[in-house]
Formats: C-alpha cells, structure tokens, sequence
C-alpha cells in the first residue's frame, strides 16, 4: 500500500496545484493539468488495484479527474 499511498498524496497536491493555476488563468495551467491526468491515471491504477472501498472510491475519483483535466487542455 505504500506506493498506493505516495501516489494518493502527489495527485491531491498536484491536483490543488492545477485548480490554482486554472483558477488564475496561468499560462502553464494546460501544461500542468497534462501532468495532473498522467499522475491521475497513475493513481486511479494503483488504488483500483486493491479491494478496499476508500481504494476504489480514490481509483473513481482521480480518472474523473484526468478526464476533466484533458477536457481542459482540448479546450480553447
């Protein structure tokens, strides 16, 4: 669970990153939210491969996000 748990914590950072960068309309903001849908997508594979409930929710939760994440990036 260790790694599960490294990634759980870099996605909820990086994610808070991305929303700040989104919210002030940064240059960098698409950039960023690449790496927030790749740390995302890397997160959701770790959780989803373990059984616990909080695992699958944190699994659902973070490919929602790099499904919006590259929503934002196709747009504009």
């Amino acid at each position: 669970m260790t790694r599960c748990i490294e990634l759980t914590l870099d996605c909820a950072a990086l994610c808070r990153l991305a929303a700040s960068f989104i919210a002030r309309k940064s240059s960098f903001a698409k950039q960023l939210c690449s790496l927030c849908a790749e740390v995302c997508e890397s997160c959701a594979a770790e959780c989803g491969q373990h059984a616990h409930d909080h695992c699958q929710a944190c699994a659902a939760a973070c490919r929602k996000c790099a499904e919006e994440c590259r929503k934002m990036i196709a747009a504009s």
